[in-house]
């Protein structure tokens, strides 16, 4: 009869994914693995596979909270159109700037390792084929409720959000202060979400109260 385990495996893989978000994949050791689990390496192997498998479990499990993340906040919003403003001003949500200079682990590790690594690839590009598509659904209910211009391009749109979204990410792991970032956050904004004029311009007094600064891992 197994054994049953004795450690809590969401502590653990929230652990793990804070190590590999600080450090990144490849100066992550199997020790360092060990000492935020608390686990040998036979109980982490046993449980989670090897380093690469666990980095995957714990990448997969990032990027469905960034989705679930990411859905809430644009249905949360008063309109569509201030829920995709609040997409773009993500890396920006935190004012001290922590998160900004942290980054997106979805984004790191496609940095680091889509270039070597055929899974990794794989798994951004679904990530990411997926938030477009969250993207362009808000999109298409912003022309619905009159805030959007008719004639713009949903999927073309919500490829354009992601991409300058993904932009101040990066240009916010770069150091650049957030008040800078979150000015640009709003211009990109403003450029790629064109309003019709019958709600004003959400969002631009300050930072939409419902950007998500964070996931839960």
């Amino acid at each position: 009869m197994a054994r049953p385990r004795q450690f809590d495996e969401d502590e653990v893989l929230r652990a793990v994914c804070d190590q590999f978000w600080d450090a990144g994949y490849a100066a992550t050791s199997l020790q360092d693995l060990m000492r935020v689990s608390g686990l040998g390496k036979g109980s982490l192997y046993a449980a989670f596979g090897d380093k690469h498998e666990l980095f995957l479990r714990v990448l997969r499990r990032y990027v469905a909270s960034l989705d679930r993340a990411v859905r809430r906040s644009i249905d949360s919003a008063p309109s569509a159109l201030e829920g995709l403003r609040s997409f773009v001003m993500m890396p920006v949500g935190d004012p001290e700037g922590v998160a900004a200079r942290r980054g997106c682990l979805l984004a790191n590790s496609t940095t680091e390792l889509a270039a070597v690594d055929p899974t990794v690839a794989a798994e951004a590009r679904r990530a990411y084929e997926e938030t477009t598509t969250t993207l362009a659904e808000a999109v298409r209910r912003a022309q619905a409720e009159g805030d959007v211009g008719a004639t713009i391009d949903p999927v073309g749109t919500a490829r354009a959000l992601l991409a300058a979204q993904q932009g101040l990410t990066f240009m916010g792991r770069t150091g650049m202060d957030v008040v800078t970032l979150a000015a640009t956050a709003r211009s990109l904004a403003d450029q790629l979400l064109p309003t019709a004029g019958t709600r004003g311009n959400p969002g631009r007094a300050g930072e939409p109260a419902h950007a998500p600064t964070h996931v839960q891992r």
